[in-house]
């Protein structure tokens, strides 16, 4: 691992991070499960059951790591997963474990996937 890299590692974790609560990851399943159109908050929190301002809280970290974005539609605000985000997340994690390491076989991810 370089210098260079070491910024990106970090960001990479702070995301791996900001996914690390059950309800986190759960409200990411519901926006993936709604791509690309997203959710607005009162969906997301009458599927979880959560208190607003906690809500709120999980929203905040998946959106100031990347991981969601928010776009306000009148007086809402619409999240989506994003994407892009997610997509370079498992393109790190192939890297590293497939490609550098060979921890999982290629095949293997592809036989996950499909």
């Amino acid at each position: 691992m370089t210098a260079n890299s070491l910024p990106q590692v970090t960001r990479y974790a702070d995301m791996f991070s900001a996914m690390g609560t059950e309800a986190r990851l759960r409200i990411m399943q519901l926006l993936l499960k709604a791509h690309p159109a997203g959710l607005v908050v009162n969906e997301i929190q009458a599927e979880l059951g959560i208190p607003g301002s906690t809500l709120s809280h999980h929203l905040d970290k998946l959106r100031n790591e990347g991981l969601v974005n928010v776009r306000r539609e009148s007086t809402f605000l619409r999240y989506r997963a994003n994407a892009e985000a997610l997509q370079e997340l498992l393109q790190f994690l192939y890297a590293e474990c497939c490609t550098r390491n060979q921890a999982v076989k290629p095949q293997e991810i592809v036989h996950i996937c499909s």
